[in-house]
């Protein structure tokens, strides 16, 4: 026991880091080019801003307007020197003109509107995104770009130093691609995501035990333990699907913050049930059931961008085809090795009970982050 209190210890200094992990860090710019003149909205997270500038000047852990407004300068200097629009040698100068702050179903958002001129027409407009870059290289912008009559979409990340996107219609096929990959990125960057899907996954390689004083013993075949992951796998997606698709499409809508705490307790529960059992054979019910609410928490990246209804659908599927890859890549590299490991004290004591402790930790922390609004991870200094 002493060994998995202090394997414990070890595992929670190591992941602060990401324990204060919400919503992955988003940014909306919208762009609309009319001749030579871009005018646009660029809506940037407040807690994203404090964390790069220190908006919270007084630290008591609530960002005023006051506090924000003494740092209009700084936070378009900032903004806009990882910013450019147009080629490299005639930049469109973006002026701001107004100052706002908006809620994002994640919390409030500082609002930059602003004219940028070009020298002459652009027939593609060069967009360069480094904003955060050196902070959170898992940062994305999510673009809407209106032009000629038409809107399209695209994601900026500051690992690309600059991308032409053309002022003509989009091709669907591009953009289906563009987000299956960012459905991808989300699944992998969201830590809650993937440790609630591998807290299920953990027992998948094992049966209750009839031995008195062992809770569980290693699966007989392979084929049993496939059949498992592929149950809770297929609950959890069509659970999340439903609620992604009901949230985008505007038929159900629910608070970031009651989602967000729903998400981490989901997370909670699933690692408490490896340790002490009250579930065996049915955790596909557990994966449909919180899969519901993880599907809410995967909305949160389209319905904040204000899709035009003929771009939706299709975002929608090709976010959902995306999540589904990212899941089943996670999947593939982790049931093979389970299944090697899942005889031998390694597994059943460190990786199963110890490793379930871990998650539950996490989880602890970001549930009372979420449903209290606190920020434990920064006064512990990380």
């Amino acid at each position: 026991m002493r060994a998995l209190l202090r394997c414990l210890l070890v595992a929670c200094l190591l992941v602060q880091g990401t324990a204060w992990a919400h919503k992955p860090s988003d940014s909306y710019l919208s762009l609309d080019v009319a001749g030579t003149t871009i005018t646009g909205q660029w809506d940037i997270a407040l807690r994203d801003l404090d964390f790069a500038l220190g908006l919270d000047g007084d630290q008591d852990s609530t960002i005023t307007w006051g506090e924000v407004k003494a740092k209009h300068a700084a936070i378009a200097s900032y903004a806009f020197s990882r910013l450019s629009l147009g080629p490299a040698n005639t930049p469109c100068v973006p002026v701001v003109s107004e100052h706002l702050i908006d809620n994002h179903s994640d919390g409030a958002y500082a609002v930059m509107r602003f004219t940028a001129n070009c020298a002459t027409p652009p027939h593609a407009l060069d967009i360069g995104y480094r904003l955060f870059a050196e902070i959170d290289p898992s940062h994305r912008g999510l673009l809407k770009l209106s032009a000629a009559g038409f809107t399209s979409t695209a994601i900026l990340a500051p690992d690309v130093a600059s991308r032409p996107l053309p002022l003509v219609a989009p091709s669907k096929s591009a953009q289906f691609a563009e987000y299956v990959k960012e459905g991808v990125l989300h699944i992998w960057a969201g830590f809650d995501h993937i440790l609630f899907l591998l807290a299920l996954l953990l027992p998948a390689v094992l049966v209750r035990s009839r031995v008195p004083g062992q809770i569980w013993t290693a699966a007989p075949t392979f084929r049993a333990a496939f059949i498992d992951v592929f149950k809770i796998v297929t609950a959890f997606t069509l659970a999340h699907s439903i609620t992604l698709s009901l949230a985008v499409l505007g038929v159900i809508s629910l608070p970031s913050r009651l989602v967000e705490s729903a998400i981490a307790a989901s997370v909670l529960l699933a690692a408490l049930n490896n340790v002490r059992p009250l579930v065996f054979g049915m955790r596909w019910a557990i994966a449909f059931l919180f899969g519901l609410v993880h599907g809410f928490g995967f909305a949160s990246v389209l319905t904040d961008l204000g899709l035009p209804q003929d771009s939706l659908v299709l975002a929608l599927v090709a976010f959902n085809v995306g999540v589904e890859l990212g899941q089943l890549a996670i999947v593939a590299v982790f049931l093979p090795v389970a299944y090697a490991l899942r005889g031998s004290r390694f597994y059943q004591r460190f990786i199963m009970v110890g490793g379930s402790l871990v998650v539950a930790a996490i989880a602890v922390i970001w549930l009372a982050e979420r449903a209290f609004n606190l920020a434990l991870m920064s006064r512990l200094g990380t």
